[in-house]
């Protein structure tokens, strides 16, 4: 297995046993319907800007960790590529937006869909605990000369569901670095996921849905290989959407 140099201007790993490839971030910014095929699936147009939205950090878990997932909620996968900002980003053009990255992860955009189309907006449905893996180690930017001629691949349980390439986004790793740079300064460590391929569980006739023991894994062309275990967990009102 391949070791990469830690970039020195992003937040280390903690070494609690978390295996989490790099330190928190101060955010976690996600694209949305960035893959033109997906945002067919969906029934939707392509849209005319990047469609941001947010996770949290306590989504964060690496490879290996277990995907917690409340019992009976609808939850789905989605593969992705992560992009590590490696230096501060403000107001920066597309053309030199890849020169702030510090290196690349695969991700999992773990998603609750009943709680994202209930509201409306996707931040509760998107931020549960351990919606994030990421892993399995930070590849630094200068391996990975093209980040948008990558196969990007998620099989669930060994079997292939999403098989794409990033060749296939709407708006490539530096239109969003530098779309984003131009409303939120980007601090080194924050990462941003580029969007998901067509193939999700929802739109599958029948639709398809992670449930205890399944085993999920993103593989990205450079990048490795992310595998979790999805483990379910009682439900809490709050995951639930009932009030007092």
């Amino acid at each position: 297995m391949t070791t990469y140099t830690q970039s020195p201007t992003v937040p280390a790993a903690s070494g609690a046993g978390d295996g989490l490839p790099i330190g928190p971030p101060s955010k976690i910014i996600c694209v949305g319907l960035n893959y033109r095929d997906h945002a067919t699936e969906a029934g939707l147009d392509a849209p005319t800007r990047p469609l941001l939205f947010a996770k949290w950090p306590n989504t964060l878990v690496g490879h290996g960790g277990e995907i917690l997932v409340p019992e009976g909620l609808r939850t789905d996968y989605e593969a992705e590529l992560a992009v590590v900002i490696g230096r501060r980003a403000r107001n920066i053009s597309s053309d030199e937006a890849l020169d702030y990255v510090a290196g690349y992860l695969c991700a999992n955009d773990v998603s609750a869909r009943e709680l994202q189309f209930d509201d409306g907006q996707w931040v509760r449905g998107k931020s549960l605990d351990t919606f994030c893996p990421i892993g399995p180690a930070m590849v630094p930017a200068d391996q990975v000369p093209d980040p948008q001629n990558l196969g990007i691949k998620l099989w669930l349980n060994g079997i292939l569901m999403q098989d794409s390439t990033t060749a296939n986004m709407i708006f490539s790793v530096a239109d969003i670095v530098s779309f984003v740079s131009q409303t939120a300064t980007l601090e080194p460590g924050d990462i941003i996921l580029t969007g998901t391929p067509a193939g999700v569980g929802v739109f599958r006739n029948p639709p398809v849905g992670l449930k205890d023991g399944d085993v999920v894994t993103v593989e990205i062309e450079s990048i490795g290989k992310l595998t979790n275990r999805v483990k379910s967990v009682q439900r809490s009102t709050a995951a639930a959407g009932q009030r007092d």
